[in-house]
């Protein structure tokens, strides 16, 4: 297989830490351009926007978008209808209505468009779903809280309209629990709470259930310091069966049966590089969907400004 030519636009935080990283780790995929307006790095074609680059800069197959999702339909759509495949950052887009109509654009354009869910490429995800398949459920806990100066320092647009807030890691909670559970699920209930300078929250507190009357509740804290937590664990009649550590740990009562790192983002482009390959798109919202139905659904609670 040729190597899939690949422009990243966005190449903020993520994309230098992350994106960059699995990329040098796939053999079938090459970084050969890069759209963004503060970057300029040597032996790669930089341009200041995605539309010069797309009109003025090397041959690419690939864009990988690592915007702010505000942004994202506008360059998903430009790249598609340029013949070019798009891999979506989480979250795939700022609204779910954006979704299917870039999918059809997609299929129009006979391109690959792959909504990615990094979190679902932990290595205990899928040994748990195998288990849990027919498992009888009796109960679901989400513990996902970490420290937001940690991981997005000095980034205004997050606490912006379509920013996501704690939602911006309690989607990667979701989209592990999406996968992971037979069923699909709703939200009855929930508190968010908005620091009072905010337009996004900074904790969720929600309340789930499946077509079985499962209860199923998430926490969702961006004020925790120190060490993250970042754990989901299902009761079942056979016992506790827990992910913990983002899903590099699955422990069955007490006893390990995965406990291991990997990086998440390789198997986001060998994914990528599969689809390409077979002509299929991978694009799930459900994740996106809980997310907007707790705007919907949940209480506003204002608390303490937030201040970086």
């Amino acid at each position: 297989m040729t190597a899939v030519r690949l422009a990243i636009a966005g190449f903020g935080k993520i994309a230098n830490s992350h994106h960059l990283a699995a990329i040098g780790a796939t053999p079938d995929v090459e970084l050969v351009g890069i759209a963004d307006p503060n970057v300029s790095r040597d032996g790669i074609a930089c341009f200041k926007t995605l539309e010069q680059l797309l009109n003025d800069g090397p041959e690419i197959d690939a864009v990988a978008l690592c915007t702010p999702p505000q942004t994202r339909f506008a360059l998903a759509a430009a790249a598609l209808k340029a013949g070019k495949h798009v891999l979506l950052e989480k979250p795939p887009a700022a609204t779910v209505s954006e979704l299917l109509p870039l999918l059809s654009i997609a299929t129009q354009a006979r391109r690959t468009l792959f909504a990615t869910w990094h979190s679902r490429f932990a290595p205990a995800v899928e040994p748990a779903r195998k288990i849990l398949a027919d498992a009888r459920i009796k109960s679901v806990d989400i513990v996902w809280k970490e420290d937001v100066r940690v991981w997005h320092p000095h980034q205004a647009w997050i606490w912006e309209p379509g920013g996501l807030g704690v939602f911006d890691p309690g989607i990667n909670a979701l989209s592990v629990v999406t996968r992971i559970l037979p069923r699909p699920f709703f939200l009855t209930k929930g508190d968010l709470s908005f620091p009072e300078n905010s337009q996004t929250p900074i904790a969720a507190k929600l309340e789930f259930t499946d077509s079985a009357g499962i209860p199923i509740r998430a926490d969702f804290d961006w004020r925790q310091t120190g060490p993250h937590t970042r754990e989901v664990h299902v009761e079942t009649d056979s016992g506790r069966l827990s992910l913990a550590d983002s899903g590099g740990r699955l422990v069955q009562d007490g006893r390990t049966l995965v406990d291991e790192k990997r990086f998440e983002y390789s198997g986001i482009y060998r994914r990528f590089g599969e689809l390409i390959a077979t002509g299929a798109s991978d694009f799930d919202l459900s994740p996106l969907a809980h997310v907007a139905d707790a705007y919907m659904l949940g209480r506003r609670l204002v608390v303490e400004p937030f201040h970086d």
